[in-house]
């Protein structure tokens, strides 16, 4: 165990990280406004929107990033100097306190070359290999196109209407979340200043007040936003000592967004055309970094059948941050490969007999890259059980189940199936 006086201390300087760390809000520093939506539609999609370096700077961040960086190094040698470089509450700490001065740097770089450089830094790029000698990123998301693409086509599994209006989403994802997260306050309220259709805080989700949702999506926000994004907040939050557990930096947006895409799947409340959605944000980013520009992924993203608004909205995605012409945002690509990431970490749980250790996933904002800290801090009592659990992670049999004859089914060869069983359905 460790010394409680440096547990007091662990507290004062998590305290310090999440007041410096509240103002910053990156998608709120790089998204555009509905003006040159506006103005792109007036110029019928033809010409580039004109956004530049002077564009984002003209932006009350509400905090100077060269001022906060400086905090965050202050707060870092504090860190090292009472807590000791070689303990781990330290090396956690001063892990976030990296990457929070990294983003800031990218904030001031908006507009310019060097805020997508930056971006790789933090959310890596498509063409990066999981192993050598395998698939890159964007080529598993080309695998995965493909079977999503026939399924599409053959359109035998439409999706549900979009019937709900926002105002009677609100009310209905509200008594969703009441009954699936007891003990959780979690308030849903609509916005008109969010890009998507929905986003999640630290205690509620925002729901966009000019979209119709399906009870679908409904569904699909309830576990992600609500279980995972909501949850491991509150879960962070609830930490004795490295409350800053509830505060996500990059690297840990990566876990989250593979544990909220996993967890639709096991839940069975994806759809092919929302899996279809995220691995388009892959192939579009990887399409602007091999030269397209804002209009021509608009224009593909219309060929594949989306709407206008929709086209808009995915290819401002990848773009915010950046110019029309400039190189991509590449946050998008956490989805698919926080999936590979978390997915197998599970795997290899079960393997191992570990998956007693799989609810650390859940004890607030962390990164796979620091499971094994999270794992020795949990042990020493640093850190403490998340004290919300989805269901599919409370019971983990049908879990270890579902992914064990993933494992045995995936050794099969696909191709002597095809040819097995395609006679059966001409």
């Amino acid at each position: 165990m460790i010394d409680k006086a440096l547990l007091t201390k662990t507290r004062e300087l998590s305290d310090r990280l999440i007041a410096l760390q509240t103002p910053i809000r990156i998608l709120d520093a790089i998204n555009w406004d509905k003006q040159i939506k506006e103005e792109f539609f007036k110029h019928k999609c033809q010409k580039n929107p004109t956004v530049d370096q002077a564009y984002y700077q003209q932006r009350d961040l509400g905090f100077v990033p060269s001022d906060l960086r400086r905090a965050f190094s202050d707060l870092n040698r504090d860190i090292i100097s009472q807590l000791g470089q070689l303990n781990p509450i330290a090396q956690y700490m001063s892990k976030m306190c990296t990457e929070y001065k990294t983003v800031l740097s990218m904030i001031e770089y908006r507009g310019t070359p060097e805020f997508h450089d930056l971006s790789v830094e933090l959310f890596g790029h498509p063409k990066d290999l999981f192993h050598a000698g395998e698939p890159s990123l964007a080529e598993l998301a080309t695998m995965l196109e493909q079977p999503l693409k026939s399924m599409l086509d053959a359109d035998i599994l439409p999706d549900d209407p979009k019937n709900i209006e926002a105002v009677d989403a609100v009310k209905i994802l509200a008594e969703q979340v009441k009954q699936s997260m007891p003990g959780i306050n979690v308030e849903v309220i609509l916005s008109d200043g969010i890009v998507s259709d929905a986003a999640a805080g630290a205690d509620n989700i925002k729901l966009n007040q000019d979209v119709k949702f399906s009870q679908r999506e409904l569904d699909i926000l309830e576990v992600h936003e609500g279980w995972i994004h909501v949850g491991t907040t509150q879960n962070g939050l609830a930490q004795p000592y490295l409350t800053c557990l509830s505060k996500g930096t990059p690297s840990s947006t990566v876990t989250q967004e593979g544990l909220a895409v996993l967890t639709e799947i096991i839940t069975l409340k994806s759809t092919p055309r929302r899996l279809a959605k995220l691995v388009n944000r892959i192939q579009g980013i990887t399409k602007v970094i091999d030269g397209a520009e804002f209009v021509d992924i608009y224009r593909d993203y219309i060929a594949q059948g989306l709407s206008k608004d929709d086209s808009y909205t995915l290819t401002q995605r990848v773009f915010r941050g950046s110019t029309a012409t400039g190189l991509p945002f590449t946050k998008d690509i956490a989805y698919i490969k926080g999936f590979v990431l978390v997915y197998n970490l599970i795997r290899v749980a079960i393997q191992l007999g570990r998956i007693d250790q799989l609810h650390l996933l859940l004890v607030g904002k962390i990164s796979i890259d620091d499971f094994r800290l999270i794992s020795q801090l949990h042990d020493l009592g640093v850190i403490e059980d998340p004290k919300f659990i989805p269901p599919h992670f409370k019971d983990l049999r049908g879990l270890a189940t579902w992914l064990s004859f993933g494992r045995f089914i995936g050794n099969l060869s696909f191709e002597q199936l095809e040819n097995d069983y395609k006679p059966l359905f001409i």
